[in-house]
């Protein structure tokens, strides 16, 4: 449990499901105020009950990390209701899978809309708060799939790369005040796989899913980088399977 002088104002996207509401969940338990956001309005209510008949903090909003003035209003209503804004979880993501040559151009795009747009969102509408402030620390949500590239995920891992790259020029750039982390989960238990269409790719997935983490562990990752002290920048984290091979 955090003490009252070490709770920070944490904004999460993607709120709703898997990483993000696990997060959220282990954020508000050890003491910290969170902010939810994500599309799924009644599941977000549900899971800011629960946070507060636990004694958490929370507030949530409605939220489409594709619609930049969206993200901005998120921002704005953490920073107006508690006057600052220290860590931004930028986690919102989608993976319809397929084969390149299945040509399903709609998904690409949305997977870039969310994945890539939607954190490029959330750094555009935090930052300015964080340079005024002199403080706070961005944690983007990228995936083992930024490293290495498998078939049906060709355009998914191209997305992930690109927050990895994001972030790490990010890093360089707001050095000082601001911090930076990125996590990249290997395979987690998760409503990531729910948007796969393709057959092929749903096929793929099942397998590559056998062997698979609780959203839980990444939860513990991201709370251990945000907890640490404030001249401590933990860059990246990996978090795979002890029994995976990739």
């Amino acid at each position: 449990m955090t003490t009252p002088t070490d709770r920070k104002v944490v904004l999460v996207t993607g709120a709703s499901s898997g990483i993000g509401e696990a997060t959220a969940r282990l954020l508000a338990e050890r003491g910290h105020h969170v902010v939810l956001g994500a599309r799924r309005t009644e599941r977000l209510t549900e899971i800011a009950e629960k946070i507060r008949a636990a004694g958490g903090s929370v507030q949530c909003h409605p939220l489409d990390v594709t619609d930049a003035e969206q993200v901005r209003a998120f921002v704005e209503a953490a920073h107006s209701r508690h006057g600052r804004v220290d860590v931004m979880v930028n986690n919102a993501g989608v993976m319809p899978l397929s084969k390149l040559e299945a040509l399903r151009l709609d998904e690409w795009n949305r997977m870039i809309d969310v994945n890539i747009r939607g954190v490029l969102h959330g750094i555009a509408a935090a930052l300015p708060v964080m340079r005024a402030q002199h403080q706070g620390q961005f944690v983007n949500i990228a995936s083992i799939g930024a490293h290495q590239v498998s078939p049906t995920a060709a355009v998914y891992c191209a997305t992930k790369h690109a927050v990895w790259a994001i972030s790490e020029g990010l890093r360089q750039e707001v050095g000082g005040d601001i911090r930076v982390t990125t996590v990249c989960p290997g395979v987690t238990e998760s409503e990531l796989a729910d948007s796969i269409s393709d057959p092929v790719g749903r096929e793929e997935m099942r397998t590559f899913r056998s062997v698979a983490i609780p959203a839980s562990s990444i939860a513990t990752a991201i709370v251990f980088a945000i907890d640490q002290p404030a001249e401590v920048d933990v860059s990246e984290i990996i978090v795979r399977p002890t029994a995976s091979q990739a």
